[in-house]
């Protein structure tokens, strides 16, 4: 997918105006060029008169049609640049999960900012890109005009030029894919200094190690494959104007030697030349921008490929069920794959029956498949054998939508946002204040409008904020993945013995996954999970 199918995408009709009034802006710059020749060598008043006028004629048009190509460019460009960034989060978004964390958060942030933008950089160009390829072909088609040997000439010095330069640029291409590809390795470098700075600033032989032989050595191949890229451009870039300077010169020196040829057309000759040296340069000097873009683009296509192969079925929704009577799981299993393809863990096959006002805890050692079995059940992992029922209702892509949002989940790895995003509760505000006080925050943390005063709190009340959240959320399922892990002992007691109960009082099946057995005595049920099986349900 180039840049030109990539605009056409947006809006074909706006690109054929804009590459046309391009156009006819180079071609009037070209025209300006022939006239300029010819007063320079006119000495009739009359003539000189008319020229005049032309000129000025031609200058309105060349200004008002370069300014309409782009500005027409600008905005179809950057709205192009705009719907391939909502496109793309609309993908993520869609795509299973497993599949995305297969991708690997690094490819998918490399992809959303380095590729972006640097297609974003590249579409802006085009404007000026398309006015001085007019530019050129318009000033080719007055030296056509002035004489056809002339342009016989420049074809075969294009196709000398074009052949010699073929190599270089095809090289060069390749080496920045390489860099490009060595960018997703640097991303998931700078994703270790962000979240490990800790761990490294503790371990001075481990951060030694980090930078001399992951973050250097990678970021050195980053650095050889563009300096050698932007080399071989810079060399085909210089390569081209020597061409250029050859015909130039020929033109000069040679043409009036094997043709006859008088000073008003070798004039134009020159002048044309001349003029030509700042376009041709302007269009060179593009090459390795359009070339990062091209291969960005191709980035681009195949995630959006890959994760249009893993997209889900999303729709509106319909109302929930507020009572329901079983949830069941027979014979479900998934399969966790990791980098080495024969060390995936498989979870399952199981049977599972979940009941109204339950408060179920999920226990088991650590790797025994907790966080799997919390993704299965609130839809977020597909299974790949077995069904799942919420009542007469088997679950399927066309309805997963709809049995997720029976969940109101806290992740052991939760995101907390700082905004209380989805709600349209006009008394947001009170209740998420009420639920505060209930959360001892809220001598920390005000809402209003909506918006938290702050998330800079320590892990554990940041685990509160994301409780604030499913509290306000009021749906049938509550599940918490290690919530109390971070909480200091008065307020995991708070926890296990206020919060839970009072949920299960107000309907909610709850279930915990958890540690810790002091509190197993207040659970309805107890589902100890080993190496990816039931080991035992007891009530």
């Amino acid at each position: 997918m180039n840049l030109i199918y990539f605009l056409l995408r947006s809006s074909w009709g706006m690109v054929a105006i804009a590459i046309a009034t391009g156009f006819l802006s180079g071609g009037s710059s070209a025209g300006l060029i022939a006239l300029i020749s010819r007063a320079a060598s006119s000495s009739s008043v009359s003539r000189l008169t008319s020229i005049t006028w032309g000129f000025a004629g031609l200058a309105i048009v060349a200004l008002i049609t370069s300014i309409i190509s782009q500005v027409m460019l600008i905005r179809l460009s950057q709205n192009a640049v705009l719907q391939l960034r909502m496109r793309l989060s609309r993908q993520i978004l869609a795509s299973e999960l497993s599949h995305l964390e297969r991708l690997g958060n690094p490819r998918l942030l490399a992809t959303l900012t380095e590729d972006i933008q640097a297609v974003a950089n590249a579409v802006y160009q085009m404007p000026f890109i398309f006015i001085n390829l007019a530019i050129v072909l318009g000033c080719i088609a007055y030296i056509t005009w002035l004489s056809w040997l002339v342009l016989l000439m420049i074809c075969v010095i294009s196709v000398v030029a074009i052949s010699s330069c073929q190599w270089l640029l095809n090289r060069g291409g390749k080496l920045l894919a390489l860099a490009r590809e060595d960018e997703d390795q640097l991303f998931k470098h700078f994703r270790t200094i962000t979240e490990g700075v800790k761990e490294l600033k503790l371990n001075y032989k481990r951060r030694q190690d980090f930078l001399e032989s992951k973050l250097q050595s990678t970021a050195n191949e980053f650095r050889h494959h563009n300096v050698n890229g932007l080399t071989l451009f810079a060399t085909t870039s210089s390569w081209g104007q020597l061409v250029f300077f050859f015909a130039l010169g020929f033109v000069i020196f040679a043409l009036p030697n094997l043709l006859t040829i008088n000073a008003e057309t070798l004039s134009g000759y020159i002048l044309t030349f001349t003029y030509l040296v700042l376009p041709m340069d302007n269009i060179i000097s593009k090459l390795p921008l359009l070339s990062k873009a091209s291969i960005a683009l191709q980035k681009i296509e195949s995630l959006g490929l890959s994760l249009a192969s893993r997209t889900e079925i999303s729709t509106v929704p319909p109302a929930l069920k507020s009572n329901w009577h079983s949830l069941k799981f027979k014979s479900v299993a998934h399969t966790y794959y990791t980098d080495q393809e024969d060390n995936s863990f498989i979870f399952g096959p199981i049977n599972l029956t979940l009941y109204p006002q339950e408060l179920v805890f999920i226990v088991g050692g650590n790797g025994s498949g907790k966080s799997t079995l919390a993704k299965l059940i609130t839809g977020l992992y597909i299974p790949e054998h077995g069904k799942i029922w919420f009542d007469n209702e088997l679950i399927n892509e066309q309805n997963r939508e709809w049995y997720r949002q029976h969940f109101s989940v806290v992740f052991s790895d939760f995101y907390l946002f700082e905004e209380l995003l989805g709600f349209k509760n006009s008394d947001l505000d009170s209740q998420a204040t009420k639920y505060l006080k209930q959360l001892q925050l809220d001598h920390k943390v005000k809402v209003e409008n909506g918006q938290l005063s702050t998330t800079a709190l320590s892990q554990g009340q940041r685990k509160r904020l994301a409780l604030l959240t499913a509290y306000l959320e009021d749906r049938p399922i509550y599940l918490f993945d290690e919530w109390a892990a971070d909480q200091d002992p008065v307020f995991k007691e708070i926890f296990y013995t206020q919060l839970l109960p009072e949920l299960r009082s107000r309907g909610k099946t709850v279930l915990v996954i958890s540690h810790d057995d002091r509190y197993f005595h207040l659970a309805n049920r107890i589902i100890k999970l080993d190496y990816g099986q039931i080991e035992y349900d007891k009530t």
